[in-house]
């Protein structure tokens, strides 16, 4: 083999080795890119079948007050009386709930106090006489202080529930006192005087009317 033949044979033995290398390397670039795609690939696939497969996160229960749990039955009486004294039913469904509560406590009809409510404020939570005569019930809170110290003061006598309660205590007292719902109404309005009992009377019909529209004799689409 002469020298020139060599030196060829050489020169394309290096350029198959450049090649070679060329592709080599090339082959090499596209395998890691191909990895570290794959390596994201499945890192963000990891990261959104995590989210995915995580458990929601857990509804906060909303607490409902015992006190203002009503049935079917006493919904009845929340639109008869929204509707007869054109007060929100959202409103008169607490009033409704905190009467029916406050009555078991004490022993003392639910409609009986609603009936009070009804004809002392008209549903109306900050309702007040030139007497000072409070809040649903009416309470005189210079009358009552021992009761409204139960329930944090007198600072509190508009609040419903705390009304609807020490009202409540009050007519339970002067009817145990008086000896009969009829004169302890009549205590209860100051008209002990009053020989033809016309407060009780009138508390009395507005409870009898709220009877009817638990039975379903009173419709309520008629008031």
């Amino acid at each position: 083999m002469t020298l020139n033949r060599m030196w060829m044979r050489t020169r394309d033995v290096r350029a198959r080795l450049r090649m070679m290398l060329t592709h080599g390397l090339a082959g090499f670039g596209l395998l890691m890119l191909v990895l570290m795609l794959g390596d994201r690939a499945s890192v963000g696939l990891g990261i959104d079948s995590a989210v995915a497969s995580a458990d929601p996160a857990p509804s906060i229960p909303v607490e409902i007050d015992s006190k203002a749990r009503i049935n079917a039955s006493q919904q009845k009486l929340v639109h008869h009386l929204a509707r007869r004294y054109r007060v929100a039913p959202e409103v008169v469904q607490g009033l409704v709930g905190d009467s029916y509560f406050v009555g078991r406590e004490m022993g003392v009809d639910p409609l009986l106090i609603l009936a009070v409510v009804a004809v002392e404020s008209s549903f109306n939570p900050i309702a007040q006489s030139n007497f000072g005569a409070k809040g649903l019930m009416q309470v005189v809170p210079r009358f009552h202080q021992d009761k409204l110290a139960d329930h944090g003061g007198e600072n509190t006598i508009l609040q419903a529930r705390t009304n609807i309660a020490v009202g409540t205590q009050i007519l339970k007292e002067y009817i145990r006192n008086s000896g009969s719902v009829e004169s302890g109404l009549q205590m209860y309005a100051g008209a002990v005087d009053d020989g033809s009992f016309t407060y009780s009377q009138k508390v009395l019909a507005e409870r009898d009317r709220l009877h009817q529209v638990l039975s379903g004799s009173l419709l309520v689409t008629n008031i």
